[in-house]
Protein backbone atom coordinates (compact mmCIF):
# COMPACT_ATOMS: atom_id res chain seq x y z
CA UNK A 1 0.00 0.00 0.00
CA UNK A 2 0.89 3.29 -0.85
CA UNK A 3 1.63 5.28 2.23
CA UNK A 4 0.41 8.89 0.65
CA UNK A 5 -2.59 10.04 -1.36
CA UNK A 6 -1.79 11.17 -4.81
CA UNK A 7 -4.03 12.85 -8.04
CA UNK A 8 -4.28 10.21 -10.87
CA UNK A 9 -4.88 11.63 -14.51
CA UNK A 10 -4.84 9.60 -17.91
CA UNK A 11 -4.32 11.79 -20.78
CA UNK A 12 -4.81 10.62 -24.90
CA UNK A 13 -2.32 12.38 -26.10
CA UNK A 14 1.61 13.57 -25.65
CA UNK A 15 0.21 17.14 -26.08
CA UNK A 16 -2.22 16.67 -22.79
CA UNK A 17 0.49 14.78 -20.98
CA UNK A 18 3.60 17.34 -21.07
CA UNK A 19 0.82 20.05 -20.14
CA UNK A 20 -0.35 18.61 -17.43
CA UNK A 21 2.63 17.54 -16.09
CA UNK A 22 3.49 21.57 -16.46
CA UNK A 23 0.50 22.65 -14.85
CA UNK A 24 0.51 19.85 -11.81
CA UNK A 25 4.39 21.30 -11.36
CA UNK A 26 3.76 24.83 -11.25
CA UNK A 27 0.67 23.68 -8.37
CA UNK A 28 3.16 21.97 -6.16
CA UNK A 29 2.47 18.61 -6.39
CA UNK A 30 5.42 16.79 -8.29
CA UNK A 31 3.81 15.17 -11.12
CA UNK A 32 5.55 11.76 -12.47
CA UNK A 33 4.87 9.91 -15.39
CA UNK A 34 3.92 6.59 -14.92
CA UNK A 35 3.82 3.58 -17.49
CA UNK A 36 4.37 0.17 -15.81
CA UNK A 37 5.01 1.31 -12.63
CA UNK A 38 7.10 -1.45 -11.22
CA UNK A 39 9.93 0.61 -10.13
CA UNK A 40 7.84 3.61 -9.10
CA UNK A 41 5.25 1.75 -6.75
CA UNK A 42 7.83 -0.11 -5.34
CA UNK A 43 9.85 2.60 -4.44
CA UNK A 44 6.71 4.88 -2.81
CA UNK A 45 5.68 2.06 -0.99
CA UNK A 46 9.33 1.59 0.70
CA UNK A 47 8.79 5.07 0.89
CA UNK A 48 11.47 6.06 -0.88
CA UNK A 49 9.78 8.31 -3.24
CA UNK A 50 6.63 10.56 -2.90
CA UNK A 51 4.83 12.42 -5.79
CA UNK A 52 1.52 14.54 -5.94
CA UNK A 53 0.24 13.46 -8.70
CA UNK A 54 0.46 10.28 -11.47
CA UNK A 55 0.05 10.94 -15.06
CA UNK A 56 -0.59 7.06 -17.14
CA UNK A 57 0.75 7.77 -20.10
CA UNK A 58 -0.21 4.27 -21.33
CA UNK A 59 -3.54 5.68 -23.43
CA UNK A 60 -1.13 7.68 -25.63
CA UNK A 61 -1.08 6.04 -28.33
CA UNK A 62 2.76 6.61 -29.77
CA UNK A 63 2.92 5.82 -26.19
CA UNK A 64 1.98 1.92 -26.48
CA UNK A 65 2.79 1.23 -30.10
CA UNK A 66 4.81 -1.35 -31.56
CA UNK A 67 5.20 -1.41 -35.19
CA UNK A 68 6.86 -1.52 -38.24
CA UNK A 69 7.24 1.99 -40.38
CA UNK A 70 8.49 1.94 -43.88
CA UNK A 71 12.37 1.13 -43.01
CA UNK A 72 11.91 1.42 -39.32
CA UNK A 73 10.65 -0.34 -36.70
CA UNK A 74 9.08 1.74 -33.63
CA UNK A 75 8.50 1.13 -29.79
CA UNK A 76 6.38 3.21 -27.38
CA UNK A 77 7.74 4.25 -23.90
CA UNK A 78 5.15 2.54 -22.53
CA UNK A 79 4.97 -0.91 -24.55
CA UNK A 80 6.36 -3.48 -22.22
CA UNK A 81 9.22 -5.89 -22.67
CA UNK A 82 7.23 -8.95 -23.36
CA UNK A 83 5.26 -6.81 -25.73
CA UNK A 84 8.51 -6.09 -27.50
CA UNK A 85 10.44 -9.53 -27.54
CA UNK A 86 6.63 -11.00 -28.86
CA UNK A 87 7.04 -8.58 -31.72
CA UNK A 88 10.22 -9.95 -32.91
CA UNK A 89 10.39 -6.76 -34.56
CA UNK A 90 14.03 -6.13 -33.30
CA UNK A 91 15.36 -9.69 -32.32
CA UNK A 92 18.37 -8.17 -30.17
CA UNK A 93 16.18 -5.98 -27.77
CA UNK A 94 13.94 -8.64 -27.23
CA UNK A 95 16.22 -10.67 -26.04
CA UNK A 96 17.94 -8.14 -24.13
CA UNK A 97 14.55 -7.37 -22.37
CA UNK A 98 13.73 -11.28 -21.83
CA UNK A 99 16.63 -11.40 -19.17
CA UNK A 100 16.25 -8.50 -17.65
CA UNK A 101 12.89 -10.32 -15.30
CA UNK A 102 10.92 -12.95 -15.14
CA UNK A 103 8.14 -13.56 -17.65
CA UNK A 104 5.50 -11.35 -14.64
CA UNK A 105 7.77 -8.49 -14.48
CA UNK A 106 8.22 -8.54 -18.44
CA UNK A 107 4.54 -7.97 -18.90
CA UNK A 108 4.83 -4.95 -16.38
CA UNK A 109 8.11 -3.13 -16.82
CA UNK A 110 8.18 -0.97 -19.90
CA UNK A 111 10.81 0.30 -22.37
CA UNK A 112 10.69 4.06 -21.41
CA UNK A 113 10.88 2.63 -17.52
CA UNK A 114 13.88 0.71 -17.75
CA UNK A 115 15.53 3.42 -20.04
CA UNK A 116 14.51 6.04 -17.78
CA UNK A 117 14.75 4.46 -14.40
CA UNK A 118 17.03 4.56 -11.08
CA UNK A 119 18.11 1.40 -11.19
CA UNK A 120 21.56 1.72 -13.16
CA UNK A 121 21.63 -1.11 -15.04
CA UNK A 122 18.96 -0.22 -17.56
CA UNK A 123 19.92 -2.96 -19.90
CA UNK A 124 17.27 -2.00 -22.20
CA UNK A 125 19.19 0.52 -23.63
CA UNK A 126 22.13 -1.19 -24.85
CA UNK A 127 20.38 -2.61 -28.23
CA UNK A 128 18.98 1.16 -28.56
CA UNK A 129 22.93 3.04 -28.27
CA UNK A 130 24.76 0.53 -30.30
CA UNK A 131 21.70 0.79 -33.08
CA UNK A 132 21.73 4.43 -33.06
CA UNK A 133 18.31 4.91 -32.17
CA UNK A 134 16.06 8.17 -32.38
CA UNK A 135 14.56 9.25 -29.26
CA UNK A 136 10.79 10.74 -29.89
CA UNK A 137 10.14 13.33 -27.12
CA UNK A 138 7.29 15.46 -26.43
CA UNK A 139 8.06 19.07 -24.76
CA UNK A 140 6.10 22.54 -24.58
CA UNK A 141 7.48 23.44 -27.95
CA UNK A 142 6.02 19.90 -29.58
CA UNK A 143 6.98 17.17 -31.09
CA UNK A 144 11.13 16.29 -31.37
CA UNK A 145 13.17 13.59 -33.12
CA UNK A 146 16.50 13.82 -31.33
CA UNK A 147 19.60 10.80 -31.48
CA UNK A 148 20.10 9.34 -28.59
CA UNK A 149 23.72 10.10 -28.23
CA UNK A 150 22.14 13.58 -27.14
CA UNK A 151 20.09 12.49 -24.67
CA UNK A 152 21.71 9.18 -23.43
CA UNK A 153 24.76 9.18 -21.77
CA UNK A 154 24.73 6.72 -18.88
CA UNK A 155 21.63 7.97 -17.98
CA UNK A 156 18.26 9.83 -20.04
CA UNK A 157 18.70 13.64 -19.94
CA UNK A 158 15.68 15.28 -20.91
CA UNK A 159 14.26 18.96 -19.72
CA UNK A 160 12.28 18.76 -16.54
CA UNK A 161 8.60 17.62 -17.87
CA UNK A 162 10.02 16.20 -21.18
CA UNK A 163 7.94 12.97 -22.27
CA UNK A 164 9.76 10.23 -23.90
CA UNK A 165 7.34 9.05 -25.82
CA UNK A 166 9.19 6.36 -27.61
CA UNK A 167 12.34 5.45 -30.11
CA UNK A 168 12.35 3.99 -33.80
CA UNK A 169 15.39 2.22 -35.03
CA UNK A 170 16.28 1.41 -38.58
CA UNK A 171 15.75 -2.35 -39.94
CA UNK A 172 19.11 -2.81 -41.13
CA UNK A 173 20.06 -2.83 -37.88
CA UNK A 174 16.91 -3.97 -35.65
CA UNK A 175 17.59 -7.04 -38.54
CA UNK A 176 21.56 -6.94 -38.53
CA UNK A 177 23.45 -10.34 -36.68
CA UNK A 178 23.76 -9.97 -33.13
CA UNK A 179 24.75 -11.30 -30.12
CA UNK A 180 24.47 -11.40 -26.23
CA UNK A 181 25.90 -12.02 -23.33
CA UNK A 182 24.38 -12.04 -19.78
CA UNK A 183 26.67 -12.66 -16.83
CA UNK A 184 25.07 -12.92 -12.98
CA UNK A 185 26.25 -13.42 -9.73
CA UNK A 186 24.22 -16.98 -9.67
CA UNK A 187 20.57 -16.94 -10.84
CA UNK A 188 19.38 -16.42 -14.80
CA UNK A 189 17.32 -13.72 -13.46
CA UNK A 190 19.18 -10.91 -12.14
CA UNK A 191 20.97 -7.87 -11.95
CA UNK A 192 24.06 -8.14 -14.40
CA UNK A 193 27.59 -8.51 -12.82
CA UNK A 194 28.35 -7.71 -16.82
CA UNK A 195 25.90 -7.56 -20.10
CA UNK A 196 27.68 -7.47 -23.58
CA UNK A 197 25.23 -6.41 -25.97
CA UNK A 198 26.86 -6.69 -29.81
CA UNK A 199 25.92 -5.79 -33.59
CA UNK A 200 26.87 -6.42 -36.87
CA UNK A 201 27.30 -3.08 -38.81
CA UNK A 202 28.69 -4.00 -42.37
CA UNK A 203 30.74 -6.13 -40.92
CA UNK A 204 31.57 -3.79 -37.89
CA UNK A 205 30.79 -4.88 -34.75
CA UNK A 206 29.38 -2.22 -32.37
CA UNK A 207 29.07 -3.28 -29.02
CA UNK A 208 27.64 -1.74 -25.32
CA UNK A 209 27.76 -2.97 -22.19
CA UNK A 210 26.28 -3.03 -18.52
CA UNK A 211 26.88 -3.88 -15.20
CA UNK A 212 30.51 -2.91 -15.44
CA UNK A 213 30.55 0.77 -14.74
CA UNK A 214 27.75 2.52 -12.99
CA UNK A 215 26.28 3.33 -15.34
CA UNK A 216 25.72 1.61 -19.22
CA UNK A 217 28.01 2.61 -21.79
CA UNK A 218 29.04 2.04 -25.73
CA UNK A 219 33.05 3.35 -26.37
CA UNK A 220 33.98 4.30 -29.61
CA UNK A 221 37.80 3.43 -28.79
CA UNK A 222 37.26 0.09 -27.22
CA UNK A 223 35.29 -0.91 -30.55
CA UNK A 224 38.42 -0.16 -32.31
CA UNK A 225 39.61 -2.67 -30.44
CA UNK A 226 37.45 -5.10 -30.73
CA UNK A 227 37.75 -4.69 -34.47
CA UNK A 228 41.32 -4.90 -34.43
CA UNK A 229 41.59 -8.30 -36.38
CA UNK A 230 45.69 -7.97 -36.29
CA UNK A 231 45.47 -9.14 -32.35
CA UNK A 232 44.44 -12.55 -31.45
CA UNK A 233 40.64 -11.79 -29.63
CA UNK A 234 42.48 -12.82 -26.18
CA UNK A 235 44.31 -9.94 -26.18
CA UNK A 236 41.83 -7.44 -27.93
CA UNK A 237 39.98 -8.49 -24.70
CA UNK A 238 42.25 -8.14 -22.31
CA UNK A 239 43.56 -4.45 -23.79
CA UNK A 240 39.52 -3.53 -23.59
CA UNK A 241 39.36 -4.92 -19.88
CA UNK A 242 42.19 -2.77 -18.93
CA UNK A 243 40.94 0.39 -20.11
CA UNK A 244 37.60 0.28 -18.61
CA UNK A 245 39.53 -0.87 -15.14
CA UNK A 246 39.25 2.54 -13.53
CA UNK A 247 35.52 3.26 -13.86
CA UNK A 248 34.85 -0.53 -12.78
CA UNK A 249 32.24 -1.37 -9.65
CA UNK A 250 32.20 -2.74 -6.49
CA UNK A 251 29.31 -3.93 -4.45
CA UNK A 252 27.06 -6.50 -2.91
CA UNK A 253 27.09 -8.81 -6.47
CA UNK A 254 30.95 -8.49 -6.70
CA UNK A 255 34.03 -6.70 -6.80
CA UNK A 256 35.68 -4.98 -9.47
CA UNK A 257 37.97 -7.55 -10.14
CA UNK A 258 35.45 -10.32 -10.62
CA UNK A 259 32.99 -7.74 -12.37
CA UNK A 260 36.48 -7.18 -14.58
CA UNK A 261 36.91 -11.23 -15.07
CA UNK A 262 33.24 -11.48 -16.20
CA UNK A 263 33.46 -9.18 -18.37
CA UNK A 264 36.20 -10.67 -20.16
CA UNK A 265 34.44 -13.77 -20.46
CA UNK A 266 31.54 -12.19 -21.66
CA UNK A 267 33.54 -10.22 -24.56
CA UNK A 268 35.26 -13.98 -25.25
CA UNK A 269 31.97 -15.43 -25.62
CA UNK A 270 31.02 -12.88 -28.50
CA UNK A 271 34.13 -13.22 -30.27
CA UNK A 272 33.36 -17.01 -30.15
CA UNK A 273 30.08 -16.39 -31.69
CA UNK A 274 31.57 -14.34 -34.50
CA UNK A 275 33.99 -16.92 -35.23
CA UNK A 276 32.09 -20.01 -35.46
CA UNK A 277 28.98 -18.04 -36.65
CA UNK A 278 26.46 -17.96 -34.16
CA UNK A 279 25.62 -14.44 -34.34
CA UNK A 280 22.21 -14.36 -35.65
Amino acid sequence: MIPFEFEYFRPETAEDAVRLYHELAQSGLEPVYYGGGSELLTMARAGNRRFGAVIDVKAIPECAAVEEEGDKVYFGSAATLGAIERSGLFPLLGRTGARIADHTMQLRITLGGNIAGTIRYREAVLPLIIADASMEVYTPDGAQSVSIHQVFSGRLDLPPGALLVGCRVAKEYARARHGHVKKTKSEKIDYPVATVCALDADGYLRFAVSGVHENPFRDLTLEEIFNDTRTVPRLRADKIVEMVRPGAVSDVLGSAEYRLFTFKRALMEIFAMEREGAMV
